[in-house]
């Protein structure tokens, strides 16, 4: 499998495990899953040149603002899939390790923390938000699932290569 098609399967693979995270964090902690059309309506605004908002929910809806932001959700886990894939090791990806995946997967927390959180009017690191701890953990506990999904997906990479 060439190095885009195992980057293209570990990003998806990280990003769907980010997701069921989401699932199970709302079924077992009552905790909302993220809600990707926000960016989707942040990304919009971008297109017409507004790159901060106030309050992102407040802002004016953007035409397919769903569909852009689940797009750039698995764009972005692709892309962070490839800081691992290219820029980690060139043979993690035939022998994937736990802490690696782990530590790009936490450091990526970086993203919302200081760009995408306050341009949307969260503040940095969600200080802005009702309840910043909780949002902190939440967000923490999401990229932690992301690291151990490029994990899982490497793993898987590595035993369809094998076959």
């Amino acid at each position: 499998m060439s190095m885009l098609v195992s980057t293209l399967a570990i990003g998806i693979g990280a990003t769907v495990m980010m997701d069921i995270w989401g699932v199970a964090r709302k079924v077992l902690l009552k905790q909302p899953i993220p809600n990707y059309r926000m960016v989707g309506r942040w990304l919009g605004h971008m297109a017409k040149g507004q790159f901060r908002h106030d309050a992102i929910a407040k802002s004016v809806p953007v035409r397919g603002e769903r569909v852009i932001g689940w797009t750039a959700h698995y764009l972005t886990g692709i892309a962070f899939a490839s800081l691992l894939t290219v820029g980690w090791d060139n043979h993690w990806v035939q022998a994937p390790t736990l802490i690696p995946a782990l530590i790009v997967g936490l450091g990526t927390v970086v993203a919302p923390f200081f760009l995408m959180q306050p341009a949307m009017g969260a503040g940095i690191a969600a200080s802005k938000t009702a309840n910043p701890v909780s949002a902190r953990w939440q967000s923490l506990g999401n990229h932690l699932a992301f690291g151990l999904g490029l994990y899982l997906s490497a793993l898987s990479v590595q035993l369809a290569n094998a076959t």
